[in-house]
Formats: C-alpha cells, structure tokens, sequence
C-alpha cells in the first residue's frame, strides 16, 4: 500500500466534500496550490506536521487523511 496515493486520495476527498478547491486549501493552510496539488496526486512524502497543519486546516483529523480506504473482500 502506498501512503502517499492514500493521502492523496483522502485529501481530494475530503477537499472536494468540504466544497474547497486546492487555491481555498492553499488560503486555508498555508501550502501552496503546487504542493497540494503533487500531494492529491500521491507525488508528494508529507511529514507528520505537515499532515496535521493541512488536516487541522480542513477541520479533519489527522487520521482521516491516513486511514486506507475499507478494501471490499467479501469472506463467506
């Protein structure tokens, strides 16, 4: 599993349920629009301070942005 896509994936997410673009984000938490961008597309290695700023900006928990998504194995 990499991380990165999970973040990646959890911050557009998030961003998009919240109704923000990553320029609202970048206004929000202080990190360029570029960077936001690289860490939507799994291309960016966030520290865990980082994760927690952007998180606390979006109003989220820290672990909503690392909590892989379920995987839908269905055992019986």
């Amino acid at each position: 599993m990499d991380m990165r896509k999970v973040v990646g994936k959890n911050f557009a997410r998030i961003r998009r349920e919240k109704g923000l673009t990553q320029e609202d984000v970048e206004r929000l938490s202080g990190f360029s629009q570029q960077y936001l961008s690289g860490l939507e597309a799994g291309r960016r290695n966030p520290t865990i301070g980082t994760l927690s700023e952007i998180a606390q900006s979006l109003g989220v928990s820290f672990l909503d942005l690392v909590r892989p998504e379920p995987e839908n194995d269905e055992k019986t």
